[in-house]
């Protein structure tokens, strides 16, 4: 299973855009917040995308959940924009909402800062801001968990 991880689009559709665009075989998209206009617009032009999204510190008046909790590949994940975890502080509070639900991966956007990091049985993934062309996939096989990090620029 594929996962495509897409944050802080910022009214930067077509960048968006072309990262769900060069991958297809993505079996579902996650947004992580801050651009909530931005996803309304993927999924008038893709409506059969599996799209999951939270809200961002920048989505007023957003009607998505702060969070989400979901099974992939038989994996638990935590997805979250971050601002509620404080994220650009310590990973502690995500570390802490992540083990309570028992998730394999939490992802975080928010910093515009892409990050892996294993720790304590969790990956942590941040894909950084699709709005500068950063992104993520996260692929979970029966051998393991592989988070990439993605540059639209290279």
């Amino acid at each position: 299973m594929r996962l495509l991880v897409l944050s802080d689009s910022h009214g930067r559709k077509s960048l968006l855009l072309e990262a769900v665009e060069l991958h297809p075989e993505a079996d579902a998209v996650i947004f992580l917040g801050d651009g909530e206009r931005d996803i309304e617009f993927l999924k008038d032009i893709y409506p059969e995308i599996k799209l999951y999204a939270v809200c961002g510190n920048c989505d007023f008046n957003s009607s998505l959940p702060p969070f989400l909790i979901e099974k992939f590949g038989g994996k638990t994940v935590y997805a979250t924009h971050g601002h509620y975890e404080s994220v650009k502080y310590s990973l502690a509070v995500l570390n802490q909402k992540a083990h309570n639900c028992s998730a394999s991966i939490a992802l975080y956007g928010h910093t515009h800062v892409p990050d892996t990091t294993y720790e304590d049985e969790i990956w942590y993934v941040n894909p950084g801001s699709v709005s500068v062309g950063k992104y993520a996939m996260v692929d979970i096989t029966d051998k393991g968990i592989m988070p990439i990090l993605c540059d639209l620029y290279k």
